[in-house]
């Protein structure tokens, strides 16, 4: 897939640098400790007696933490796979040799 076939797609594909990735994880992880202590702060601001619910917000900020998590475990994958030059358009070694694994 050509870079306009991908940009046509909505696809965005990870960098093959090394230390373009390493600087995203690095800046993901601090967006992750922002949103992990905003949650804390929010479910420290409810106040049930009083009526004072944030259960939206803190649902949403869990959803994003969650998705930072995962931005930041597919950028570590990528990074691993570059080191051990294993390219995601090559089939495994099982499958030239006729097994799935």
């Amino acid at each position: 897939m050509t870079p306009a076939e991908e940009s046509k797609s909505g696809e965005k594909r990870l960098s093959d640098d090394i230390n373009v990735l390493e600087a995203e994880v690095a800046q993901l992880t601090l967006e992750l400790e922002r949103t992990k202590l905003a949650v804390r702060e929010m479910m420290a601001a409810e106040d049930p007696k009083n009526g004072v619910f944030h259960h939206e917000e803190i649902f949403r900020l869990q959803q994003d933490k969650l998705r930072l998590e995962v931005e930041i475990q597919f950028r570590t994958n990528k990074i691993n796979r570059i080191n051990l030059g294993i390219s995601d358009m090559e089939p495994s070694e099982g499958l030239t040799n006729g097994f799935l694994f």
